[in-house]
């Protein structure tokens, strides 16, 4: 799969601009993955599905902190929960959320490499 490279100041590809309700919409989906805690619980899940003891131990996270996140991450459509005999087990339910982590991720990492490299000339 090819990834375009962004230009700032120039989106990947022409688009509609967006109108108040999508540009709340997009808002909230940014401010739900705005938070540390929540970001480890979803880069957990995109491992694969796992239950809220499982979470808190990969996530070192205590398990109230780790039901809470999960209440918001599940109250925005991020995340989705089934049961399993006395167990929820929690999985990704909205997946742009992996592009997303991985653009992000991957913007992150070269905008780190340009100034390190600034750094050494």
């Amino acid at each position: 799969m090819k990834t375009e490279r962004l230009t700032p100041g120039r989106p990947a590809r022409p688009h509609k601009p967006l109108e108040a309700p999508q540009l709340r919409a997009v808002a909230g989906l940014f401010a739900v993955l705005s938070e540390e805690s929540r970001l480890r619980i979803v880069q957990i899940l995109e491992e694969g599905p796992a239950s809220v003891g499982e979470l808190v131990e990969r996530s070192g996270m205590k398990q109230a902190n780790v039901s809470k996140q999960l209440g918001i991450l599940l109250t925005a459509g991020v995340i989705g929960r089934r049961q399993e005999g006395n167990r929820a087990i929690y999985s990704i339910a909205l997946p742009l959320v992996h592009e997303l982590c991985q653009l992000v991720c991957q913007g992150v990492a070269r905008q780190a490499a340009d100034r390190a490299a600034a750094l050494g000339r």
